[in-house]
């Protein structure tokens, strides 16, 4: 700066003392300026520069233009050069002054200052009065002016009004500073040389190198100097303007504008001759307009403010009742919320103090921390309100400010209330720190009594591992308090002492998590509690300045807790696995297998007969069964597989590290010859046979897979007979889904009634002639055709559809047999007599009583005992036809069919031989005595119409 004012110093009074150099010296003044404003811009970097390079560009051009006029009138003698190229450079000038001077006065506002607007406005209008009388109008007037000149001549005195009006909005809202001091002057250095030059051109008596031009100089250097001045960013800072503030010198300035256009009239009308009464008319209106527009602001801010004190008011309710910093932050915010114009879009923040000379000042988010920053990003503005506390609250977050981010004009509402509402927060903030404190004594003395009457040892440990304090409560484990001196691992059983050790130092290093452990400690009854541990590093806290250990005695607490892992893992009659930990344990091993490659299997085991077991011998020899199976695969398997029981009498193994899936044939045909070997069950000795579903973990996608592929396998042996083995095979699957499918299709087929009875005729062997038809059930299937019970029997039997088809059945064959219902025989199968039920007994004697004879079909290849066919009450015995297909090429086989037709005779049953297909078989049945018999060789099953014809060769079926 100091080299700036001696450089325009010494240009300046070069520039009186040698009048041949006024060209190159006035030059040099102009440029020397603009250069100071750009480097003052690029050295102070003011929030908004554009104002200060707008006001730079137009000293630039202001320069130019005196150099312009200068060459014009000096140096190719030109007279008369107005208008002349030098005002297109004068006239660009006066737009940039005015563009700057507004961008400036924008800057520093924070909102609409209509106050201050409308103050300039009058300022403006009174001296444009002045203006319009000394200036414009001899210009409008002059008859020597072209059109072109006039309009030229009148824009530098608008142009002059119009800065006053933009000068006047930033001097009256900026903070005072000699920056404001400079431009000032440089303003009012402007307006007097071009009034001074503008009365001069009306007179003809102007000149260069006057005293005129030291106004211009002024402006030059004024604001050269102001923009080089540090106080120059304080002009672009956003500032609240104190409204409803009016000093002295601005009610001075205003009560002198308002009476200039009265106090021309007077003048006017003590010559004798009013010359400007319309524009004074008019001038008089728009003051009165004016001062109406500034009184309904006034009105306007005082509804405003009354609304914002009764929102302090609310928010001062919140803050007097707020417990905690939370409910002080939320009540903060409720407040700015409700001071703020509705739906503005804003964000609050406490945080730490910011540095700050004043209590609340408008800031650019992007000049706060880093932190407060980045959540202020999307906001143009931020007002900073210290909140000044004397004691920081115990619990919370570290107060030190407000900080509330909006707009420029929403802030502008907020300066003065968010004071306030600061002031309150503090002093809510005070208090509740002060309640904190009071609490806090009250607390420390309600723990001190609950330490003293715990039932927990809590224990102060020094770095030598020396305990410094324990709680009353060391009695009850140790039998006595004094402990102090007493090294914390001579506490603990030897085994467990190393380990006590490493924890206290692992909680002095940093490295523990706050897991508790548990310490086995010796009492002084001899025996050994269990104890949950938990430390704390205290040293840096000078009340405690140690390490604080806390015992709490949870014997009981880990037997219970391991009672209840036994028993959610483990089965309670057999003590083998349960289903939980086998499913973990299977899908652990799957995982391992697919990770690693190496085999696992599972085995599903199920019980076969064992529901007679519990029919016969009750269910407390059923359980003992299941008790006994249970040892005995743990007895198989050993110690490396996991034999688990499932359920009911479902029991599974699961086999790892398996690298021969012929290992896993093996060890399920040796679980087999275990289980098949009897076993002593109360006073009974009985095998538990089995069957077994085999399945491989390399085949299974998964562990539900695994079971599940095992459990087809199992259905695969126990489809194949009891006793048996079977491993997973793909095609299960789709013999399962077969399965499946034929189920859904047979209960449609009971519900539609497809099913018909065809007719067997049974003959006498000897003479041929009919003497019954054995009825027999056929599926009338819509896409396969007619099928024979072996296709569905089975299936039926396992979805209990045997019910409704047998009824279906009987009520068919009695309807059909009605005509001679003393010739109904009832056919009953071998399993049924495994039964061993009275009930079935009685219903079938009952039913022979009735005439309804009773025959045992397919006689010899079930299990059951030759004592039932003196005990049941039957009529007929039926020999199977794997009987017959044999008799007439083996002896041993003629044998057995000559014993069983020897033995019904005796028992005075009649004898019916089933699937007789070659004469040769009927032959040897007739020699062996055999009276009657069936099959292919006369006749196939018929239908009702044909079996009436085979009956009644002579009469056409009905």
């Amino acid at each position: 700066m100091a080299a700036y004012l001696t450089g325009t110093a010494i240009l300046t009074a070069g520039y009186y003392a040698l009048p041949g150099w006024h060209m190159v010296l006035w030059s040099a003044i102009g440029g020397l300026s603009a250069l100071a404003m750009a480097i003052g811009v690029r050295r102070n970097r003011p929030r908004r520069r554009i104002p200060w390079w707008v006001l730079a560009v137009g000293t630039l051009l202001f320069a130019a233009g005196d150099t312009t006029y200068n060459l014009l009138t000096t140096v190719y003698g030109q007279v008369d050069v107005f208008p002349s190229v030098a005002d297109v450079f004068y006239l660009v000038n006066c737009v940039l002054q005015n563009v700057g001077m507004v961008l400036l006065a924008r800057a520093m506002t924070a909102g609409r200052d209509r106050s201050n607007l409308l103050d300039s406005v009058v300022l403006t209008l009174g001296v444009g009065l002045l203006y319009w009388i000394f200036l414009i109008n001899p210009y409008v007037q002059d008859p020597s002016l072209g059109l072109l000149a006039k309009a030229v001549a009148i824009t530098y005195p608008l142009s002059d009004v119009l800065l006053l009006a933009s000068a006047s909005r930033v001097i009256g809202a900026a903070r005072r500073g000699t920056s404001v001091v400079l431009l000032a002057a440089g303003c009012a250095g402007l307006l007097v040389s071009d009034v001074v030059y503008g009365l001069g051109q009306l007179n003809g008596s102007w000149q260069i190198g006057g005293p005129i031009d030291l106004g211009w100089i002024v402006l030059y250097a004024g604001w050269g100097l102001a923009a080089l001045h540090p106080s120059m960013v304080d002009l672009t800072e956003p500032r609240v303007i104190r409204q409803g503030e009016v000093g002295r010198v601005r009610l001075t300035v205003l009560a002198l504008s308002t009476l200039i256009a009265p106090a021309v009239l007077l003048v006017e009308a003590l010559r004798g001759t009013v010359h400007d009464g319309v524009v004074i008319a008019v001038l008089s209106t728009l003051m009165f307009g004016l001062v109406l527009t500034r009184l309904a602001g006034v009105v306007n801010r005082h509804r405003q403010a009354l609304a914002r004190e009764r929102a302090l008011r609310r928010a001062g309710a919140e803050l007097v009742s707020a417990t905690d910093v939370a409910a002080v932050v939320a009540a903060v915010r409720t407040g700015v919320a409700q001071l703020l114009p509705a739906g503005t879009a804003h964000r609050v923040v406490f945080g730490e103090s910011i540095p700050s000379t004043v209590d609340i000042q408008l800031v650019d988010p992007e000049r706060l921390p880093p932190d407060l920053a980045a959540q202020l990003r999307d906001f143009p503005l931020a007002l900073c309100c210290r909140v000044a506390l004397t004691d920081r609250p115990v619990a919370g977050p570290r107060v030190g400010s407000l900080v509330v981010a909006a707009t420029e004009a929403a802030l502008a509402v907020l300066h003065r209330p968010a004071e306030v509402l600061a002031g309150q927060a503090a002093l809510a903030l005070e208090r509740i720190a002060l309640a904190g404190e009071i609490n806090r004594r009250a607390s420390e003395e309600y723990f001190r009594t609950l330490v003293r009457n715990s039932l927990d040892l809590i224990m102060i440990v020094d770095d030598a591992n020396l305990i410094r304090y324990a709680s009353p409560s060391a009695a009850t484990i140790f039998g006595t308090e004094a402990l102090t001196g007493v090294n914390l691992a001579d506490l603990v059983e030897p085994g467990d002492r190393l380990m006590a050790v490493q924890l206290l130092d692992l909680v002095r290093s940093g490295g523990y998590r706050s897991d508790t452990v548990d310490w086995r400690l010796p009492t002084t009854a001899g025996s050994v509690i269990q104890a949950e541990v938990s430390c704390r590093d205290l040293r840096a806290d000078p009340t405690v300045r140690g390490l604080v250990v806390t015992l709490r005695d949870v014997t009981e607490r880990r037997r219970l807790e391991r009672e209840l892992t036994l028993q959610a893992f483990q089965d309670p009659l057999t003590g083998l696995a349960n289903r939980v930990l086998f499913r973990e344990r299977t899908r652990q091993a799957v995982a391992r297998s697919h990770r690693t490659g190496q085999g696992a299997g599972v085995l599903l085991i199920d019980l076969d007969d064992f529901k007679e077991v519990n029919d016969t011998l009750g269910h407390a020899a059923g359980d003992e069964l299941l008790a006994k199976v249970g040892e005995r695969l743990t007895a198989v398997l050993g110690p490396e597989h996991l034999p688990a029981r499932l359920g009911g009498d479902e029991f599974a193994a699961l086999i790892e590290d398996v690298t021969d899936p012929g290992d896993l044939d093996r060890l399920a045909a040796r679980v087999l010859g275990a289980l098949a070997e009897p076993l002593r069950v109360g006073t009974h000795l009985m095998p538990a046979r089995a069957s077994i579903g085999v399945a491989m973990v390399v085949a299974a996608s998964g562990s539900e897979d695994l079971v599940r592929q095992a459990d087809l396998a199992l259905y695969a042996a126990k489809g194949a007979g009891k006793g048996q083995w079977r491993r997973y095979q793909s095609e299960l699957h789709t013999a399962v889904v077969e399965r499946l499918k034929l189920r859904a299709e047979l209960d449609r087929a009971v519900t539609q009634d497809e099913f018909t009875l065809h007719y067997q005729p049974i003959v006498a062997l000897a003479g041929g002639e009919t003497v019954g038809f054995e009825a027999l059930v056929r599926w009338n299937h819509p896409e396969r055709g007619l099928l024979s019970p072996a296709h569905f029997i089975g299936v039926a039997e396992e979805t209990g559809q045997i019910v409704p088809i047998g009824t279906f059945v009987l009520r068919s064959a009695i309807a059909t047999a009605a005509d001679w219902y003393r010739y109904l025989m009832l056919e009953i199968t071998e399993s049924l007599l495994l039964r061993d039920d009275e009930q079935v007994w009685s219903d079938l004697e009952e039913l022979r009583g009735t005439g309804v004879r009773v025959a045992i079909d397919d006689f010899g290849t079930g299990y059951s005992s030759l004592s039932y066919l003196r005990q049941v009450p039957i009529d007929v015995l039926k020999i199977d036809k794997s009987f017959i297909d044999t008799a007439a090429s083996s002896p041993r086989q003629r044998a057995l069919v000559d014993g069983i037709v020897r033995l019904a005779d005796t028992l005075g049953l009649v004898v019916v031989a089933e699937g007789i297909e070659r004469p040769a078989d009927r032959e040897l049945l007739v020699s062996i005595g055999c009276p009657y018999g069936q099959g292919y060789l006369f006749a196939r099953p018929l239908t009702y119409s044909d079996a009436v014809a085979w009956l009644f060769p002579d009469r056409v079926a009905a």
